[in-house]
């Protein structure tokens, strides 16, 4: 993995020694953030260990060769809470730092179990109440009220939105200033590099305009409003439309495609590990969420200085293009707004240094210095 920035950038962290607790390393977005914060810890010095739920996920090829693993493989992530007790009384980290709702109740209960020496931090990603009015599961329901409960557990709160944290503190009633915002790390010397790989397709070559959208075909993402609004701009306008990405969707928005007669302009391009480089040839590049925690796509988008159109959901999107001066904002399923945006000449509205620069205002350095910043503070005094 590309080296993000030099040790002498970042604060020292060699005194800690920083346990990370996922339920995975499958090739999703919350652990492909962790993997790059893994990285960047490692590389400022710190004495790493990774505490898995399940074994699963390519990215375990990724990590440092000499960060420790630790896979429990137990049948629920609430099983976790004794393994992980134990490995904090045994290994005593200074800080156990947890992301998703699930695994982030059971590090709670585990540095609790372990007698408090570790201090505990819970990263937060998506609004509280959006996930828990989307999905059917119960499970997601009470998760304001367990978070309520184990709030005086953690050491450490971090949102990675303004509006993520809002979100949390009226939802959970933890109070405010308990909950710090930390960006994802997005930007840095390594996207570049993909964005510049080769890549071929036959519609690259064609003055047709492509718009590109990427994420899991997934209710959350709202795909059903990409096509609907690329279908209107296609009554007026030539283009074509690339989304990359899989999930369950895909047979149902392939289907929609054909109902709306755009099939023949509409690429479903399945999971591309890489698809930056798409993005050089692209007129925009959409978002159509319902909800989101950050947005990572379009910093990544905006690295690329590729102009971006954004559905106006909560919470991440107007916050990562400051209400509309870097990228337009539609309101989220008006389909006539996305197909007028859709027809908007965006390259001369938001030139490439204007994207690039506000994209290297989420880099990985600052990420990682707020982290270490905030491990400091908790822990600073623990050797």
């Amino acid at each position: 993995m590309t080296v993000i920035a030099s040790r002498s950038q970042l604060p020292a962290a060699g005194a800690f020694k920083i346990a990370i607790y996922l339920n995975d390393l499958s090739s999703g977005g919350v652990e492909r953030l962790t993997l790059t914060l893994i990285h960047a810890f490692h590389q400022a010095g710190a004495d790493l260990a990774v505490l898995l739920h399940s074994a699963d996920g390519s990215l375990k090829l990724e990590l440092p060769d000499d960060v420790q693993v630790k896979v429990f493989g137990t049948r629920r992530v609430l099983d976790d809470v004794g393994p992980i007790a134990r490995y904090l009384r045994q290994a005593k980290p200074h800080i156990l730092l947890s992301s998703l709702n699930h695994n982030n109740i059971t590090a709670c209960l585990a540095g609790l179990l372990a007698g408090g020496g570790t201090k505990v931090v819970i990263c937060q990603h998506n609004a509280l109440s959006s996930e828990a009015s989307s999905r059917q599961s119960w499970k997601y329901r009470v998760m304001p009220v367990a978070y309520r409960l184990m709030a005086p557990l953690a050491a450490g709160i971090v949102a990675v939105s303004q509006g993520v944290a809002d979100d949390m503190a009226a939802a959970t009633g933890i109070a405010a200033r308990r909950i710090e915002v930390i960006h994802n790390p997005v930007f840095d010397d390594q996207l570049l590099t993909r964005a510049a790989a080769d890549v071929g397709h036959p519609w690259l070559n064609e003055p047709i305009p492509i718009f590109v959208s990427a994420g899991r075909l997934v209710e959350q993402k709202n795909h059903a409003m990409l096509l609907r609004g690329f279908a209107a701009y296609r009554q007026q306008h030539a283009g074509r439309l690339m989304i990359f990405g899989e999930g369950p969707k895909r047979e149902e928005l392939i289907d929609l495609a054909t109902a709306l007669g755009i099939a023949a302009d509409v690429e479903f391009c399945g999971f591309v590990e890489n698809p930056l480089p798409y993005y050089r040839y692209a007129k925009a590049f959409i978002l159509t969420s319902r909800f989101e925690g950050f947005g990572n796509v379009l910093v990544e988008a905006m690295a690329c200085g590729l102009p971006v159109i954004s559905a106006d959901c909560p919470h991440g999107p107007a916050e990562i293009l400051d209400g509309g001066k870097f990228g337009l904002l539609v309101p989220v399923d008006d389909v006539a707004a996305l197909a007028g945006a859709m027809a908007e000449d965006m390259a001369q509205r938001f030139p490439s240094a204007l994207l690039r620069s506000r994209a290297a205002e989420f880099s990985t350095d600052a990420s990682v210095k707020r982290y270490l910043a905030l491990f400091n503070a908790l822990a600073g005094n623990m050797k």
